[in-house]
């Protein structure tokens, strides 16, 4: 494909994150959307409302991916689709944009692995925490020393709003006469129609991730975006449902930790947190100071350590403090105070352009990868480096344990 080549995408899943990144994609030069799928006849109609009427529209992704004009797919569907679409779209020789999480389940995450491999399309996850400049900022100041040896971090993701809880709303036209009931269920068992599990599906695990695949996943991305990190070795979760009492079957309140080889990291969403807004961001504890990054600013402070440990000594005895303090001495002598000696104590504020948007420049990092045929760095492997860890707080959760993983085999252990 030459650079200045139109790129046909297709949109399978028009929901709100499907849509708003098919609309991302559209702001690129050159890039066309020829179709779209989704199983409420609906968004359907409103896809042909905002992009066009001459877009084929469908209930079966599978006529999208049969169709030569397609080099790309966008992949928006609930959870529990992601791994058998985009496998299909690969093997359909289409490159793939898949929201976050890669996988429902920690063993698609190598069978998607394998497509990308074997087709050698691209494939990007759409964690955009990946292509925030703030977070590469926070990778170059790590890299730097900046905050001395890290020793842990602390990620939050808290809302306290009904649509920030996926109480999103439902169409006074839903029905099994304008949803495809049972092609969503796929394999699951069958049941009768049930507008919440559709529209709201998030709020199910046979459908969705819970807030460790819709959210954990983000922090996660970021940390290893800064750190390099490939994953953890140990992982526990625990939470519950504290608020949002409407027939959900995933908490709304969870707490995670992980450790790391030289870190512990811990996690946090409350969807009933009492704040205005969206809380989110990451602190990286460091043994000289501390970094705080959200997706458009990072915080440094700088505190570095003491250039001696100080005594604890007025319990021992006046001939036992003497001695303590020449032998100290010895080894710490007093410094003369001198310019050179003052330590650095300082806060510094980074801020991205105001026209940087990580939503957009991850698609366009996606829509450059697919014209110059190489892989943006949230490829398959680092989207199971993320996604695993994420749905081991959920096994976690549930059996109510902790549980080891392997963060080079990617395999729970």
């Amino acid at each position: 494909m030459q650079a200045n080549d139109t790129i046909q995408l297709a949109l399978i899943g028009a929901g709100g994150m499907g849509s708003g990144d098919a609309n991302d994609a559209l702001l690129v030069p050159g890039v066309k959307l020829v179709a779209a799928a989704d199983l409420y006849d609906g968004r359907l109609e409103r896809a042909k409302e905002r992009w066009g009427r001459d877009l084929f529209t469908t209930r079966d992704y599978r006529e999208v991916l049969a169709r030569k004009d397609v080099d790309a797919v966008i992949i928006g569907t609930s959870d529990n689709w992601h791994s058998r679409i985009s496998i299909d779209a690969m093997n359909a020789g289409k490159d793939v944009y898949c929201e976050k999480p890669m996988v429902q389940y920690i063993e698609q995450g190598h069978d998607v692995i394998a497509a990308w491999k074997k087709t050698g399309r691209m494939f990007q996850v759409g964690s955009q925490y990946a292509s925030s400049i703030a977070y590469l900022k926070a990778r170059e100041l790590m890299a730097q020393g900046a905050i001395g040896k890290l020793n842990m971090v602390e990620a939050w993701l808290d809302r306290n709003s009904a649509i920030g809880a996926w109480q999103y709303s439902v169409p006074p036209d839903a029905s099994p006469a304008t949803v495809d009931w049972d092609r969503y269920l796929g394999g699951l068992p069958k049941r009768p129609f049930d507008p919440l599990q559709f529209f709201r599906w998030r709020n199910y695990k046979e459908f969705g991730t819970g807030l460790a695949g819709d959210l954990y996943v983000h922090l996660l991305t970021g940390l290893h975006v800064a750190t390099g990190a490939k994953g953890p070795n140990r992982v526990y979760s625990t939470g519950g449902i504290r608020f949002w009492k409407d027939g959900r079957d995933v908490p709304d309140v969870m707490l995670g930790l992980m450790d790391y080889t030289d870190f512990t990291f811990s996690l946090r969403v409350n969807f009933a947190s009492g704040a205005q807004g969206e809380q989110f961001g990451l602190r990286f504890v460091g043994s000289e100071g501390q970094m705080m990054t959200s997706m458009r600013e990072i915080t440094l402070s700088r505190h570095p350590r003491e250039t001696e440990p100080g005594m604890s000594i007025g319990t021992f005895s006046k001939a036992m403090q003497e001695r303590y303090v020449s032998e100290y001495r010895q080894k710490y002598p007093v410094q003369i105070a001198t310019a050179d000696s003052m330590r650095p104590d300082k806060d510094e504020r980074f801020v991205p352009p105001p026209s940087h948007d990580p939503h957009k420049e991850h698609m366009r990092n996606f829509i450059t990868s697919v014209r110059t045929r190489k892989n943006h760095f949230e490829d398959a492997e680092f989207g199971l480096r993320t996604a695993g860890p994420a749905l081991l707080t959920n096994a976690s959760y549930y059996e109510q344990k902790p549980i080891r993983w392997d963060p080079d085999s990617m395999k729970r252990l």
